[in-house]
Order: structure tokens, then sequence, then C-alpha cells
């Protein structure tokens, strides 16, 4: 019995091994990478720009026009990364969660190699908590490459030190940079709620295309719905609503509440269409 239980667990370790070099050696997951890491890069440009001759960012005699994080930048790089963050969060990041994650059943059973996965002794279980696995894993590479980008060209462009935080308060900066770590963390797992949902929808058709097209389809759907303020109701239970809760990381003391509700609704979503995905993937008839 304990060499059977050995031999699946190796055999799952593999299959997800495979998996992750699968997602992480396609081209189509390196131009992602690029346009995410480029986006720090045309932020702190702009900003530097914008600063190079005393100006500030936002229009206003202390930039209190500008976005959240932004104005704060020429001052301190290490706002870029929190800056970059909460610049990608809205479009950039899930819509490369839902690329990866609408791909990742239907593009296997499009190409034809679904029924061969699952003729090994994985199954669909098993595979489908793999393939869910990597989408996660991307989630978490994904948000790093941007806080790194942001980390070092904004130490690059601007000046680095005590950090202050939305308290004003001030805190050495190792302390900030525990808190942006953190923050890229929290930020991936605001991510898992559009992981489950285009995996979801990944197994409902055998088209990747069509699937990555729906899963981005329905983000921007449910980013309108939470912008009209008629439908407040609803707003509380969408997943991107509590997104940007991150930021108060950065107040003195952390306030946790939103954070919290944000972290409970991507495990509802999770439970919810990661749910339906396995009810769905361990019934469908594999033709392809």
């Amino acid at each position: 019995m304990g060499e059977g239980r050995r031999v699946r667990v190796w055999w799952s370790l593999g299959l997800l091994r495979s998996e992750l070099v699968t997602v992480f050696r396609r081209w189509r997951t390196l131009a992602l990478f690029g346009v995410l890491a480029g986006v720090p890069l045309l932020v702190g440009i702009a900003v530097r720009i914008e600063t190079r001759n005393g100006g500030t960012v936002g229009g206003g005699p202390r930039g209190d026009n500008g976005p959240a994080f932004l104005e704060q930048v020429s001052n301190n790089g290490l706002f870029l990364t929190f800056a970059s963050l909460a610049a990608t969060l809205p479009f950039f990041l899930p819509m490369a969660i839902g690329v990866v994650a609408g791909d990742s059943v239907a593009g296997e059973a499009g190409g034809g190699t679904l029924r061969y996965l699952l003729v090994a002794p994985a199954g669909r279980t098993r595979l489908l908590v793999v393939k869910y696995a990597s989408v996660l894993a991307f989630c978490v590479v994904a948000t790093l490459v941007v806080a790194l980008s942001g980390l070092i060209v904004g130490f690059a462009l601007f000046p680095v030190g005590e950090v202050t935080t939305l308290s004003g308060t001030t805190i050495p900066l190792s302390a900030g940079m525990l808190r942006a770590l953190l923050i890229a963390l929290l930020v991936a797992g605001s991510l898992v709620g559009i992981a489950a949902l285009g995996l979801f929808v990944s197994t409902v058709t055998d088209s990747g295309i069509a699937a990555m097209a729906t899963t981005v389809g329905l983000l921007i759907t449910v980013q309108i719905v939470d912008t009209i303020p008629q439908l407040h109701v609803v707003q509380p239970y969408l997943f991107p609503h509590y997104w940007l809760s991150f930021a108060d990381i950065l107040r003195d003391p952390v306030q946790w509440t939103g954070i919290a509700k944000n972290l409970g609704l991507q495990a509802l979503y999770a439970a919810v269409f990661g749910s339906a995905a396995w009810a769905r993937f361990t019934t469908r008839d594999v033709t392809a």
C-alpha cells in the first residue's frame, strides 16, 4: 500500500513538473512576461520625464490628482513597485492569467493531446489539479515579474530611502521591502478567482482561442459592472472588487479587513468554479 502511494506521489510530481515546463517554455508565456515587465519601465520613464524639472505627477501642486502611489515614486523608487502592481492588476495581470488558464485544458483538447494525457494513470481529477496548480504558479511568477521589474527600474531612476506609509509614518527601507514582497504575494492571491474561472471555461470547450477570449471577455464585463454605481449591491461579490485592498499593507498599523475580504472572496470563487470545472472535466466525453 505504501509503495503504491509513493508511486502515485512521484507520478503526480512528475506530471506537475512536466506541466510547468510546458507552460513556462511557451513563446506566448515569455511574451506575456515581457509585456508585464515592460509596464514598470514605461511608468518609470514617464514619471522620470514629468518630474525631471521639478514637476509633479497628477497636475496638482502636490500631485493630489495622481493615481495612488504614483506621486510618491519620484521621492522613493520603491513606490514604483507598488504603482506597477496597481497599474497591472486591473487588466494586464488578470488578462495574462485568463490566457493561460483558458488554454490549460481547451488547448490540449484542441491540439489532440488531451486524450493521450487521460490514457496515463494520473486520473482526471489529478490532471485537473495539476493544471490548476500550474496556473497558480504562473500567477505567482507573473506578479513577481512585475514587482521585480518595478523594483529594478525604481532603484535605477529614483532615490531610495526610508518609506513613508499611507498613514504618514516612516519605516526603514528593509521593512518597506518586506511589505513589497507581501503585497506581491497578496496580488498573486487576488488572481486565484480568475484562474479558477478560466479553468472552468477551459473545460467546456475544445477551442483554446475561444476559452481565452471568453475568459478575458468575462473579466472585462465584470470590471465594467464593478464600476457602475447602480449595481453596488452585487459589487462586493465580484472577484475584482477588493483587488486594490493590498494598499492597506502600507498603512500603519496594517488594515486587514479589506485584505481578508479579498482573500475570502478569491477562495470562494476558487471553490465554486474549481468544483464546476471538476464536475465538467470528470464527466466530459473527450473525442479530440
